[in-house]
């Protein structure tokens, strides 16, 4: 397999909208148009935080990386937050994964960032067998408030 890894573009948008909707579809969430439309919009803004990196064979998108930068009060630097990582049902097991998160590991460190971490859940026992190739489990549990 010979995958080309970019930021995301314009041209980008109907193939990162099915994969989207698959990832939503995984993690049995509903989200309103207007935030997948919103989430599209910052990725095309060049002052948003929030960017994404496509992996693509012959045009045809597989999966993405979607990240931002942001400071630490644990080190003198900022980390990487990787929010959205997925890869298609079709192209899983095939390396697509890894490679996006190698890619963002050499953007992060290109950048001088000093952590690159991420978030999974607890039951996706083929992306943790992945992530735990990276690094160990840390012990940390999330919580999430909702304000609105």
């Amino acid at each position: 397999m010979t995958l080309t890894i970019r930021d995301a573009a314009p041209q980008d948008e109907a193939q990162w909208r099915d994969l989207w909707a698959q990832y939503l579809a995984f993690y049995e969430v509903d989200l309103a148009p207007e935030i997948t439309t919103r989430t599209w919009a910052r990725l095309m803004e060049a002052q948003s935080p929030l960017s994404g990196r496509f992996a693509f064979e012959n045009n045809v998108m597989l999966g993405f990386a979607l990240h931002h930068h942001h400071c630490s009060t644990w080190v003198m630097g900022e980390d990487c937050y990787l929010e959205d990582l997925f890869v298609s049902a079709t192209a899983r097991g095939k390396g697509v994964g890894r490679a996006l998160i190698d890619d963002l590991k050499a953007l992060a460190t290109a950048r001088g960032d000093h952590r690159l971490y991420w978030h999974t859940d607890e039951g996706n026992a083929r992306a943790r067998a992945l992530y735990d190739s990276y690094a160990p489990y840390d012990g940390h549990v999330r919580y999430r408030l909702k304000l609105r």
